[in-house]
């Protein structure tokens, strides 16, 4: 069901909508919003934290380490229905309409509505976090560069905002309440999806790297306990044994060096895979990434043995290995199903030491098997791996979609007034399962989630 628009338009306050309902008022911010600066004398209320991604969301539900004050005394209150503001990550659109009686950085905005009339918290929520408000923020903010970029209280409240009368917001929340309900429930389905896709690919190869490609292999006692028994015409060996070790020939390079450089033509590697892009490289190899340090020796949420192909930097958070007759995919399967957790050390920040690393046993076969295993792999993983991307791909557009109608309907370029929201919802979902290609012309990708 294609939505309609209103039947009448004007000019908007700003360039980037364009047009809106000829009914709607527009005025600055200063005449819907007052900066409230109370703060907290026990510093016992809910920290919240302010992200472009959550918006205001209780720091608790949150994986937050930085950045912990020893006192939360003197920090700003807010209560349910205040727009926060994070002053330094505007320009990312971290802000929101808080939920919680709670209390937030000195450094950010708070914003109380002076009429409880003016606006539905959820429609403000969703209208201000938009694309086209981010690219208003940006240019009102002030700094030489995004990492220094500020909105100051005097900046946001000169900014025109819509406001629609208050039962069309009713009905805009209404609409995209149901709407985000059915895309949590598709995007949640298809990450599951995307999960037994995965356990299913590992135990592939898990078989094929443990036990080779013979069915009927005899095994014998590895002599380690927790590699257990090997196929018979295997070798117990160590990581010290297949590679060496490059780790000296690694440069870390700061943020500030990252950030004044031009070209930007090779990566940059960091734990987890690509950071960044730099001027230069160190390598120009074929080799094997291990994280050093990081939540992710632990977690395992993310890959841990990468190869980096081609020419590329490392920083100082990955070992560096490279085979030394081995076949590098094979061993990288190796080093992946690994539990690293006996051999790591440090509670606080996990780090897995270059002599730790290699002194782990591994059993391996000749290169020939290698290089057959390798190949079985490919071969039996291939439809695996294309359906993860495709349930990506579509979990991709279904985001890409959901960005775009919160504009438009927020923006009031459609029309949502006595439509059955259900029905919308339900049609839009199954178009998109029947054929999630036909919205490939979608704007943009969720960036990482900024946080404080």
């Amino acid at each position: 069901m294609k939505l309609p628009p209103y039947p009448e338009y004007k000019d908007a306050g700003v360039n980037w909508v364009g047009s809106i309902p000829s009914h709607w008022p527009e005025k600055r911010a200063k005449y819907y919003f007052k900066e409230i600066d109370e703060r907290s004398q026990t510093g016992d209320e809910e920290m919240l934290s302010v992200s472009h991604i959550t918006g205001v969301t209780p720091r608790s539900q949150k994986n937050v380490t930085m950045f912990m004050a020893e006192s939360n005394v003197g920090q700003k209150r807010c209560q349910p229905g205040d727009l926060i503001i994070n002053t330094m990550w505007a320009w990312m659109s971290a802000l929101g309409v808080s939920n919680h009686d709670g209390i937030v950085s000195p450094a950010y905005g708070v914003y109380r509505p002076i009429s409880n009339q003016d606006y539905d918290y959820y429609y403000l929520d969703n209208l201000l976090r938009i694309e086209g408000y981010r690219s208003e923020y940006i240019c009102r903010s002030t700094g030489i560069r995004s990492s220094r970029l500020r909105l100051y209280p005097d900046k946001f409240l000169s900014m025109p905002v819509v406001c629609p009368p208050q039962e069309e917001q009713q009905n805009i929340a209404r609409f995209l309440k149901a709407q985000d309900s059915l895309f949590r429930k598709f995007i949640r389905n298809k990450r599951r999806l995307i999960e037994m896709l995965k356990e299913q690919k590992q135990n592939v190869i898990n078989q094929a790297v443990t036990r080779g490609l013979d069915p009927n292999v005899k095994l014998k006692p590895s002599g380690v306990e927790w590699i257990g028994d090997i196929p018979a015409n295997w070798e117990l060996s160590r990581v010290k044994r297949e590679f060496r070790c490059l780790n000296n020939q690694r440069i870390p390079l700061s943020a500030t060096e990252r950030g004044a450089m031009k070209q930007r033509l090779y990566d940059y590697y960091g734990a987890s895979g690509i950071i960044d892009k730099v001027d230069d490289y160190i390598y120009d190899d074929e080799l094997l990434l291990i994280a050093e340090d990081g939540a992710n020796l632990v977690l395992r949420n993310l890959q841990l043995a990468i190869i980096a192909r081609g020419k590329f930097w490392v920083n100082n958070h990955a070992h560096i290995l490279k085979p030394k007759i081995g076949n590098i995919e094979f061993l990288a399967h190796c080093l992946e199903q690994i539990n690293y957790l006996p051999w790591i050390s440090g509670a606080a920040q996990p780090k897995l030491t270059k002599d730790r690393l290699m002194a782990i046993y591994i059993a391996v076969p000749s290169r020939k098997e290698q290089d057959e295993i390798v190949e079985f792999i490919k071969q039996n993983t291939a439809t695996i791996d294309y359906t993860i991307t495709r349930a990506q791909r579509e979990i991709e557009l279904m985001r890409e979609y959901r960005t775009r109608l919160i504009s438009d309907v927020a923006t009031g370029q459609v029309d949502v007034r006595g439509i059955e929201v259900l029905e919308v919802a339900e049609d839009v979902l199954l178009a998109l399962e029947e054929d999630p290609e036909e919205s490939d012309d979608l704007p943009g990708d969720e960036a990482m989630e900024a946080e404080e």
